[in-house]
Formats: structure tokens, sequence, C-alpha cells
């Protein structure tokens, strides 16, 4: 099978390039120009023309099909839809970020899977059920392709959109160290995102290996009963023990841990809740990052602003830990969180 160029690290794509005869710095400007351009290196003097002969016939540079793009009239954001190695389209978000006068820059949030096997009862992605995992080049080019798009320079990249990425963990993680490799897309790697729902051997893994990207795990109710009703991953993988396998993280890596909390109305943001949330992580540094649940199905709804603010108070009082008010943008294109299903 031919070596995909931008499938690899670095460090692999030295050592399977170099039977070709590619020494370790042709490999990494083999690999920056397969990643960022599509390409292989303009000729040079440097280069030998009967090696790269050999890498024209051994490897190749996949790239992602264009199916749909749509853009917001309200706040800007683009949804992508992309087909990969199958025919089911799987969708990414530009976000512009142009708080910062002087310093416009985007965010990508990628899919790391067709679909999704999680079924949580408040996302759309959840209901299509898990049609594949997407292999690291798909999940890079995903990242490429909006950064050809969009006019403003890529500033992070966040694993949210379709998908579990703990469930695919082996692949996530090669296409984070792609994206922030010096050969690769550069992006810093603090600004690389990992969302789980609470996978137990993902985030342990995260414990022990201590990569540099942050790490979110989505809570949303703090009552293990109540939340195995909207997120059936419960069953799986209890609060209880991801509690524990967070509490490993942070003792290992000292960094605080995010708690995104997806707000619905009724249901999970009452002062009952915050004392409850402020109980499981009595022992743990945490920051609460709140979000709008987004569903057209109308069965769950935000909560009004009244309600929204009495639960930042009740969180501020019991749990004492930052607060944020995440924004989760696009909503009138379907590219909000929660809303992504591969439509083109």
């Amino acid at each position: 099978m031919a070596i995909r160029l931008n499938n690899h690290t670095t460090a692999e794509l030295v050592a399977a390039l170099a039977p070709l005869g590619v020494k370790p710095g042709l490999a990494r400007r083999i690999q920056m120009s397969a990643v960022r351009r599509g390409t292989l290196p303009a000729p040079a003097p440097d280069i030998s023309p009967r090696v790269m002969a050999r890498v024209r016939e051994e490897t190749s540079i996949p790239r992602l099909e264009w199916a749909a793009r749509r853009v917001s009239p309200v706040d800007g954001f683009v949804k992508y839809a992309f087909r990969g190695d199958g025919p089911e389209p799987f969708e990414a978000v530009g976000i512009p970020l142009l708080h910062r006068a002087g310093d416009p820059k985007a965010i990508v949030c990628v899919s790391s899977q067709v679909g999704c096997a999680l079924g949580c009862a408040f996302c759309a992605t959840g209901r299509m059920g898990l049609r594949r995992n997407l292999a690291a080049w798909e999940i890079v080019d995903q990242v490429v392709r909006v950064a050809e798009d969009l006019p403003h320079r890529i500033g992070g990249v966040v694993f949210m959109g379709m998908g579990e990425p703990m469930l695919n963990l082996d692949e996530v993680l090669r296409a984070a160290r792609i994206l922030s490799e010096p050969c690769g897309l550069a992006i810093d790697g603090k600004s690389i995102t990992v969302c789980t729902a609470g996978i137990v051997p993902g985030i342990r893994r995260f414990a022990a290996e201590r990569p540099p990207y942050r790490l979110v795990v989505s809570l949303t109710q703090a009552d293990p009963a109540r939340r195995r009703a909207l997120m059936p991953v419960e069953a799986a993988h209890p609060t209880a023990e991801w509690m524990d396998a967070l509490r490993a993280y942070h003792a290992a890596t000292r960094r605080r841990v995010t708690l995104a909390w997806t707000m619905i109305a009724g249901e999970n943001t009452g002062a009952a809740d915050a004392r409850r949330l402020a109980d499981l992580v009595r022992d743990l540094p945490v920051k609460i990052d709140l979000i709008d649940v987004n569903d057209p199905t109308g069965r769950f709804r935000p909560p009004d602003r009244a309600e929204l603010d009495a639960f930042r108070d009740a969180l501020r009082a019991h749990v004492g830990a930052p607060v944020a008010r995440r924004y989760s943008g696009g909503g009138d294109i379907g590219a909000a969180c929660g809303m992504l299903v591969g439509t083109v």
C-alpha cells in the first residue's frame, strides 16, 4: 500500500521513507509540502531526482473532496462538509475570532468520526449512530482545507465535531501531532483541545502520556442516574471512574480540568445541580464551561436569561471554580455544537 504522506508524524515518515533513500531532512521537507500544500517539494539542486522518482512511485497524498459549504450571515461561522476514504460526508466548522483588534484568527472544529456511537439524547450527531472512524489524514486535511478557505490564520483546533475522539484515539493523537509539529501545520499544542464524554481508558492514556493538548470532559449532569438518561455512555464509563481518571490526569500534569456543561432548561440548571457538581469536584481543580443546548427538535431548550443568571450565581456560591460561558455559533446553519449530521 502506498505511504500516505499526510497521514504520518515526522518520526513515522522518516522511518517509512528511509528505505527509499530519503534522508531525515528531506523527509521533513516532504511532510511539510504534503501536509500544507498537498504536493511534493519542487525540484531543487539538493534533492536527488532518482530518490524523488521512487517517492512518487511509493507514496500518495490524499485530499478531502468538498461536498458543501455554508456561511452564517449571523456570526460568520462556516460549516464545511467533506468526503474522504468513504462515501459518507462529515463536517468541520470554521470559527472566526475577531475580538482582538489587529489579530484576527480562526479556530477549526474538526470531526474524528462519521456519526457517533454514544447516543447522547440532546445531540443530533449521536442520533446518527457510528458510521466509521476517520483516518489521521482526514482529520488533518479538514484543518488544511478550512485554512485555505478562510482569510484568517488558524489559531487552534478543537476536536468537538462529529464523533467521540477517545474512541478513535490513535488517529486523533496522530492527527494532533501532525497539526502541531513544525513540519506539519505548526499549531501550538496548547491550542489544540480534545473533548470526551468520559472515556476512561482515553483519559488514563492522557494521564500517562501527558500530551500538551487541552482536555475537556463533557459532564452536563452530576447525578449519575440523570446523566445516564441524557448520556448513555454513563453506563459503560461511570462518573466515579472517569473522575478517578481525571484526578490521575491532574496529578500527572498539574493542569486544571475543564468540564463542559450543556445547559438544558429545567433539567440541569438549578441550585441543586450546582450543589451536586460541587460535591463531585470538591477535591479537583476545575473550570466550568457553560454552553447552550442546540436541539432542532425542540425537545431540549436552553435556559432563559433569568435561569442562566441564577445557575451561574449558584455555581459561584457552591463550586467556587472559574465559570465561562462558551458561545456556540452557527446555529442558523446547523453548525453549532450537537448539530453536525454530515448534511450536504
